[in-house]
């Protein structure tokens, strides 16, 4: 019998611990003040309302009707389209490998901000304490005192896994959720009140109309939307498959971009404010020192913990339990989504599904605390996201919008939704939202195959980035032809029978 949550909030709590995450930090903030600051609102809210709540609308759809992971959704959607599940449920296992080792650092910065252990150049700090190599394929053997809070926190992981969705997942949630946002509000509090914070949100929010007019402004802003909603990798469509039938999913999905891309703002105002402050403090300009990803976290952020004038510990353990709690939800959302795959096609236990994708990954996840775990961090991050996920994303519109019946899914939708969604919402899915996540996809590609990533080594990139679109394939491939149990083949039609009543 598959698992359900115990109630409509305790779905709205996973999922929206789902699509709050890192990127929401460390991403979003830097990607609007360097694409139009406040102009980039604009394309940011249409975004929004163009692709972001109507994939939310239609996977959240798909999975309550089809009662499956991604695979079997997909599978009963359509039988040659269950490799397209087997695609993004292979996306959530490769990011679900990496963020692990990103949420190990973090755990171990927790500890560090207590005595500013990185020193007066947390940049030197970061790659000694990772015994950074040159090369992705320079490994330099595993990092041993890394190797503490890399047991914790898969003892931890595999503990909420086998939990369950009800047990497990839900009640994680409940509790990350709220410490999450008093955490974050502390960080911005302090981050407002600090000198030199009005430059910080002015560098953010201040509009350079000029900037709309430039197409990649409009691609960025599809590709925030796309990424920090959890969207087109088996995760939301793996959640609503234990959702109660008569649970309204429009509503579902208001509600939960909503609640996402608040945060992304708010946590914004904080992340900038402290960027204001720094550039006051070293007497250069806000973009001097604005960054995202790893570099904001593990390297700018360290430098405005230590130069605070007061209270420095107690902000970077919060910065860093924000990263945490943040890290945690989204970890056990993209390994259920691969959980939930294997448990539904070959119709096997929960706990023992659990194990046939925590056991891999925890050998693989080894790569990430050797030498070279930044470098095929990096490169496998970019790949995954900027090529595997988009073109996850491309696919699953066309095929739905296509090359499936959409008027069905969007009375589906409605029928136990407050209020209804209009034919809008087909033609937005199969005109616009195709378009623009095409035009990502292409220029993506162009930038990779002529001028590589980052300055990283043809050879690098060949066996860690165009390794790892491969991997989704093969395993994809080898996966679909796999026959699945009796339950698997037979429900189906069950399925359908449900859609057409």
């Amino acid at each position: 019998m598959r698992d359900q949550w115990s109630n409509k909030l305790g779905f709205l709590l996973a999922a929206i611990g789902s699509a709050v995450g890192l990127g929401n930090i460390w991403r979003f903030p830097y990607v609007a003040a360097t694409n139009g600051g406040g102009a980039f609102l604009v394309p940011y809210f249409f975004a929004i309302i163009t692709a972001g709540i109507p994939i939310l609308i239609l996977e959240y759809t798909m999975g309550k009707t089809y009662r499956g992971g991604a695979p079997v959704t997909w599978a009963r959607m359509n039988r040659r389209f269950e490799w397209l599940g087997w695609v993004q449920s292979m996306i959530a296992f490769v990011i679900g490998i990496y963020y692990f080792a990103i949420i190990v650092w973090v755990v171990s910065y927790i500890g560090f901000s207590f005595t500013q252990a990185w020193g007066d150049d947390p940049s030197a700090f970061f790659a000694e304490y990772l015994g950074l190599t040159d090369s992705a394929l320079e490994l330099g053997g595993i990092q041993t005192h890394l190797l503490l809070p890399f047991f914790a926190i898969w003892a931890i992981t595999a503990f909420i896994m086998y939990k369950g969705i009800s047990r497990g997942i839900e009640t994680v949630c409940k509790i990350c959720l709220p410490i999450l946002l008093v955490l974050t509000l502390i960080l911005v509090i302090r981050g407002i009140t600090l000198p030199g914070a009005v430059d910080g949100l002015n560098y953010l929010f201040t509009p350079n109309w000029e900037a709309l007019k430039d197409p990649s402004v409009w691609v960025a802003a599809y590709g925030q939307i796309f990424y920090s909603l959890s969207l087109a990798f088996a995760i939301m469509l793996a959640y609503s498959s234990y959702l109660p039938r008569e649970t309204d999913v429009v509503n579902s999905a208001f509600i939960t971009a909503t609640a996402n891309h608040g945060y992304e703002l708010f946590a914004g105002i904080g992340v900038f404010s402290i960027m204001g402050y720094m550039a006051l403090s070293q007497g250069v300009a806000v973009e001097d020192v604005a960054q995202q990803g790893i570099g904001l976290a593990f390297m700018t952020f360290p430098t405005a913990i230590s130069t605070l004038p007061a209270l420095n510990a107690l902000f970077g353990v919060c910065f860093f339990g924000t990263l945490f709690t943040a890290g945690l939800t989204s970890l056990v959302s993209i390994l259920q989504a691969v959980i939930s795959g294997f448990h539904d096609k070959f119709n096997i236990d929960h706990k023992k599904a659990v194990t046939i994708v925590l056991v891999p990954a925890f050998v693989v996840s080894f790569l990430f605390i050797t030498g070279a775990g930044l470098n095929i961090l990096d490169i496998v991050d970019a790949f995954i996201n900027n090529v595997g996920l988009v073109a996850s994303g491309v696919l699953e519109v066309i095929l739905a919008g296509w090359f499936f019946n959409l008027e069905k899914l969007r009375q589906e939708a409605n029928r136990f939704s407050n209020f209804s969604i209009g034919r809008w919402w087909c033609y937005t899915l199969k005109v616009v939202t195709v378009l623009m996540l095409g035009v990502m996809i292409i220029l993506n590609l162009i930038t990779y195959i002529t001028e590589g990533y980052g300055g990283y080594v043809l050879k690098d990139l060949a066996v860690f980035g165009w390794g790892s679109i491969i991997f989704l394939a093969v395993a994809a491939a080898i996966l679909t032809a796999m026959k699945g149990k009796d339950g698997y083949r037979n429900l189906d039609k069950l399925a359908q029978k449900e859609v057409e009543q």
